[in-house]
């Protein structure tokens, strides 16, 4: 899988979010996407996504441009402010509701899924009832459990342990090793460090790669 952005650009009237941003990024690398709050990185993520329709430029998968060619992202799995799930359905419920849309997963991968990211998928507790981490487990399952080929993770690790974190980046490696192509927005610097193949810096809506 190959994403190519070129010359996006998202505006609000006046207001400039995206500045003519171009990236180009290939499956089995992790990218990561440094930048302060309101940097424009969570936009970035939203376009990206297919959330949001930028206002000039093109965003391609394999050649074909988004809301064009495509109306939505290929086999993407994304983890992103404000997810929408159930807060009156447990974790499994909540996964099984989303698995039905496109009917790619069986509940037993489902179920191996929720393990992976450390969680009980039988737990009978509601989402409301889930501590800040355990969400943040249940919305990184739904986002790797039909397999995808593109993860978009914007701060994967917000609310984990020590122990968390480090189960995150391992699963995050062994997806890269698959062949998926990661997108990782984060405040801590480690997990950039740590994982990143090529690191692109946000500043007030403009992009640069660092080595």
């Amino acid at each position: 899988m190959q994403v190519e952005v070129k010359g996006m650009t998202k505006c609000f009237k006046d207001i400039t979010v995206l500045n003519d941003i171009n990236m180009e990024m290939n499956s089995g690398t992790i990218y990561g996407i440094v930048g302060k709050n309101g940097s424009g990185k969570t936009m970035l993520f939203r376009c990206l996504a297919g959330l949001v329709k930028p206002t000039e430029g093109a965003i391609l998968f394999d050649g074909r441009v988004l809301h064009k060619e495509l109306s939505m992202p290929p086999n993407m799995g994304v983890v992103i402010e404000n997810m929408g799930l159930y807060p009156e359905f447990t974790g499994l419920a909540n996964l099984k509701y989303l698995a039905n849309i496109r009917k790619r997963v069986s509940e037993q991968e489902i179920k191996k899924t929720i393990a992976r990211v450390g969680l009980n998928p039988d737990d009978k507790r509601t989402l409301k009832k889930y501590s800040l981490g355990m969400r943040q487990r249940i919305i990184l399952a739904q986002a790797l459990m039909e397999k995808p080929d593109i993860l978009l993770l914007d701060e994967p690790t917000n609310g984990l342990d020590d122990k968390g974190v480090e189960l995150i980046r391992d699963i995050l490696k062994e997806e890269a090793e698959r062949g998926a192509l990661i997108m990782l927005a984060s405040h801590n610097k480690e997990d950039v460090l740590y994982l990143c193949d090529k690191v692109f810096y946000m500043v007030n809506g403009c992009l640069e790669e660092r080595q």
